[in-house]
């Protein structure tokens, strides 16, 4: 099988390593001196150091051709932009028969619509004829990099797409699910960010084991409210892409969402915790999109709201967890 991985990331790097193995995979680097850099040193010393490309990866960029022409040329094809990249590439390979998947998770910032999109709703404006859906779920670059079990979920309301994301990922250590709730899988992947943030402001201030199991356990309440106001089914929301993702962003040392709530939580400015990380922090961007998509909806999201409250600075990490707090009691429900 052949498979193209547009976007040179951590992620896209390692996720290319995995299918490497027993594909052949290019990965394609918008910025030709990166992808020079990358075939030079067999690994990408930018995002993803220490772990080698096997021998069926070949690095590419815009001097071996488009995004567009080089799709028709592979099986199977995976956008790895960061969300803000990936209505610019959907229009790149709008013309593609192959399966098209993206690998980013949060909700666009608003551009054709009052309001933030979810990645398949950027396909409906962009790309309506494309075969394609999302490949989601708990996951760290470095652990997929090394060889680490991973579970991923393959979303798409076309099951060729999800058949061929099991053949291009399924193997001996990552294991890859298959979904057609695509709505549900990417709003679990959009809301898990704003909700680490949150559990990691939680943690940073100390709060306890308690504190975290209850923030945990509320946001993906809040998550499953949203995303059955958009569609999906209450069930995803207990899998992989829902709380399996949350679980993992919410707790995971690797997580940047998390390490975001935690410099917040020492007394770090938002410029200066983002400065820090060297990397995307997705929830940090959709936070506020996915606040107002909610309002539009009708659907009540606290933490999140108190996430958009701190990232902006109107309250302190305490404020924020004192407002959480001060709620009025309410029975428990979804």
């Amino acid at each position: 099988m052949d498979i193209l991985v547009l976007g040179a990331g951590a992620w896209g790097t390692a996720l290319a390593i995995s299918a490497g193995q027993r594909h052949r995979v290019t990965l394609w680097a918008r910025d030709a001196a990166q992808a020079a850099a990358i075939a030079g040193r067999g690994e990408n010393t930018a995002y993803l150091p220490g772990h080698r490309l096997p021998a069926g990866v070949r690095v590419a960029s815009r001097a071996d051709g488009e995004p567009g022409m080089l799709a028709q040329r592979h099986d199977v094809v995976i956008i790895a932009t960061p969300m803000a990249g990936l209505r610019q590439m959907l229009v790149s390979v709008a013309g593609c028969t192959r399966p098209v998947a993206w690998l980013c998770k949060g909700f666009e910032a608003p551009v054709a619509q009052p309001y933030g999109l979810l990645g398949h709703e950027v396909r409906a404006e962009v790309a309506p004829q494309l075969a394609a859906g999302a490949l989601s779920g708990p996951s760290f670059a470095q652990e997929v990099a090394r060889g680490q079990p991973t579970a991923l979920v393959a979303a798409s309301d076309a099951a060729a797409v999800r058949e061929a994301l099991v053949a291009a990922f399924h193997g001996p250590t990552l294991r890859v699910y298959v979904n057609d709730d695509l709505a549900g899988v990417e709003v679990g992947g959009a809301v898990k960010n704003v909700l680490a943030i949150a559990t990691g402001l939680c943690d940073g201030l100390a709060l306890g084991l308690n504190a975290r199991a209850a923030l945990v356990t509320r946001g993906l309440a809040e998550m499953t409210r949203l995303g059955v106001a958009l569609g999906a089914r209450v069930d995803t929301f207990m899998g992989l892409s829902g709380l399996g993702d949350l679980v993992l962003t919410a707790t995971g040392d690797l997580s940047r969402n998390r390490r975001v709530g935690l410099l917040l939580a020492e007394g770090r400015t938002l410029q200066q915790a983002v400065a820090s990380l060297g990397h995307v922090a997705e929830g940090v961007y959709s936070a506020r999109t996915v606040v107002e998509r909610a309002s539009r909806l009708g659907v009540e999201m606290p933490i999140a709201a108190g996430v958009v409250d701190l990232l902006d600075g109107r309250v302190s990490p305490a404020q924020a967890v004192a407002a959480l707090m001060g709620r009025d009691p309410a029975a428990e429900r979804g």
